[in-house]
């Protein structure tokens, strides 16, 4: 059975224990790129990460972005939505398909 982890700060995070997913704290960069190293070698088929810690992580969540598991899903953290999870899935969506299939070329911020 696959696993569901949940990366980012305490806040943002802590509620998604009550639904049964593994919540892994982080507040240093280099301590959560470990942790999520571990994450993707032991079987965590989604990890779930705050738009605040993929910024910091960002090269490390790139890496991840052309295999097939895990699947890093950005989030919005407490303090509010960046928009970066939309459009890493757009991106993500493009490379699949090959169009921009979501906006149809429009900004997602004009919206």
């Amino acid at each position: 059975m696959y696993k569901i982890a949940v990366m980012g700060d305490r806040d943002s995070i802590y509620g998604f224990a009550a639904l049964g997913l593994d919540i892994y704290p982080a507040d240093n960069p280099a301590e959560a790129a470990k942790r999520l190293r571990k994450l993707a070698e032991s079987g965590y088929a989604v990890i779930y990460m705050t738009e605040a810690l993929a910024a910091v992580l960002e090269q490390e969540v790139e890496g991840y972005r052309t295999l097939r598991s895990p699947a890093i899903i950005l989030i919005p953290g407490i303090s509010g939505n960046t928009g970066a999870g939309i459009a890493h899935v757009r991106k993500s969506v493009e490379q699949a398909v090959g169009s921009d299939i979501i906006f149809n070329g429009e900004n997602e911020k004009s919206r």
